[in-house]
């Protein structure tokens, strides 16, 4: 198993990552009342999901597995807290995990 953690911070943010064998563009806004979500984009820039809420402990690609099926993409608690607008990256980062 391999596990690779993806550097965040608490902000609104955009990057281009390699999971597996994918390029990604990685959206992150932090909107309110429905907290972080994630888009992921193609690198010509078409969608292919959209608004997916960072929970804790949950696989967030699970079920999109017919798209994304190298590995999982995880968000874990250093502390056990909760995601808020100032934890992301900080208590509360992502990983994608293959194996």
């Amino acid at each position: 198993m391999e596990i690779n953690e993806i550097p965040l911070t608490p902000t609104n943010q955009q990057f281009t990552i390699k999971l597996s064998d994918t390029v990604w563009q990685f959206r992150l806004i932090w909107r309110d009342s429905a907290g972080w979500v994630l888009d992921m984009v193609t690198m010509d820039n078409q969608p292919v999901i959209q608004g997916i809420p960072l929970v804790v402990g949950e696989n967030l690609v699970a079920q999109y597995s017919h798209l994304i099926s190298e590995g999982k993409l995880v968000l874990l608690s250093d502390e056990g807290s909760d995601i808020t607008v100032d934890t992301l990256g900080q208590t509360v980062k992502l990983y994608w995990i293959t194996g």
